[in-house]
């Protein structure tokens, strides 16, 4: 199971509280001290994966998470750091596609509506 990350506020931008769904708690979070269902995020740590995800590109991500480890203090492995960015990017594509389908869908719908409308004046 993937853990649900880097969930902003929409209005103010700024990363909110996410329930925990699996055993490992990922990079940039940590359990709330009041329930341990709940993780809370660690901005430094999400800085620096902001940062990351720039330097995968230029350096190897061994080289990437011993920079993470050595800003933050939390420990993170090269494996690690691949799958915290691979799921990011999993869930931006499938967040996009449903995006996508949903736009699909509505323009469908607009159009049954109308050919409906021609074919007996009335509205489904």
């Amino acid at each position: 199971m993937i853990q649900i990350t880097d969930v902003r506020d929409e209005e103010t931008g700024k990363y909110v509280d996410v329930p925990r769904i699996a055993r490992t708690i990922p990079f940039g979070y940590k359990a709330k001290d009041n329930d341990k269902d709940v993780l809370e995020p660690v901005l430094e740590e999400l800085a620096a994966l902001e940062l990351a995800r720039d330097y995968v590109k230029r350096f190897s991500l061994r080289e990437v998470a011993n920079w993470i480890t050595t800003q933050t203090g939390r420990k993170i492995s090269h494996v690690g750091l691949q799958k915290r960015l691979k799921h990011e990017r999993i869930r931006k594509n499938k967040a996009e596609a449903y995006k996508k389908w949903a736009r699909f869908a509505e323009i469908a719908l607009k159009k049954a509506e109308e050919l409906e409308k021609e074919r007996i004046g009335a509205k489904i």
